[in-house]
């Protein structure tokens, strides 16, 4: 059983993106409280959180009397509407919520919002664009989680080309400078110290390195 520390949200805006970020985190059985101007937003969401308001997150006093500066985390997830979304991040952050996560829609937002002091600002957009871009681009790239500066772990699916051939006789730590993490089989993990292991087609490699490294690897094949 998990012993990992339930948290409380507090997610303001609940358009398509707000609704998913807030049901997967009361999926995880946390504390999530609601928070749309909208009564028809709030009321397709009421049965799944602990808690769903109708309330402008524009109005420090209206979240200060829902509670919000008492939620671990607040997720600012307006929309289209730039005055709103500012607005309610200096809301939050002057109610004293330790940690701020709040949704941009464009590169100077991005900024604004940045300068207010959130601690997380996301383009979801352009961030899902990226990813299927770069899966689109090599199909051998099944999915990947990025690290920061420029680091990945990549899901890399093993082609027919390389079926057969041992994981010490690739060489992607010296031509690449890939790291082999680990190899998927089926449900099955089979560590990188096994270096002897002979692959098999659609056996899936976890491999760690840079964007560009990852990129000549995937041009090689």
């Amino acid at each position: 059983m998990s012993t990992q520390q339930k948290r409380s949200f507090a997610v303001i805006g609940l358009g398509t993106f707000g609704t998913t970020v807030a049901s997967e985190l009361a999926r995880f059985n946390n504390h999530v409280l609601g928070i749309d101007i909208l009564e028809r937003n709030v009321a397709n969401v009421a049965e799944t959180l602990a808690e769903a308001l109708i309330a402008d997150g524009r109005d420090e006093q209206a979240l200060r009397e829902a509670g919000v500066g008492n939620y671990d985390v607040a997720v600012v997830a307006i929309g289209e509407e730039l005055e709103a979304n500012i607005l309610c991040t200096m809301n939050v952050k002057m109610l004293g919520v330790p940690t701020v996560w709040v949704k941009a829609i464009s590169r100077t937002h991005h900024r604004i919002l940045s300068k207010l002091g959130a601690d997380r600002v996301i383009q979801p957009e352009q961030e899902i664009g990226r990813h299927i871009a770069q899966m689109l681009h090599n199909p051998l790239v099944r999915d990947y989680v990025s690290l920061g500066n420029g680091f990945h772990v990549v899901d890399f699916r093993v082609p027919d080309g390389l079926a057969g051939k041992r994981i010490d006789a690739l060489g992607l730590s010296d031509a690449f400078e890939v790291r082999v993490l680990g190899l998927m089989r089926g449900t099955e993990f089979i560590s990188c110290k096994r270096t002897e292991e002979e692959l098999q087609a659609d056996d899936k490699l976890l491999l760690l390195g840079r964007r560009e490294d990852m990129r000549r690897l995937g041009d090689s094949l």
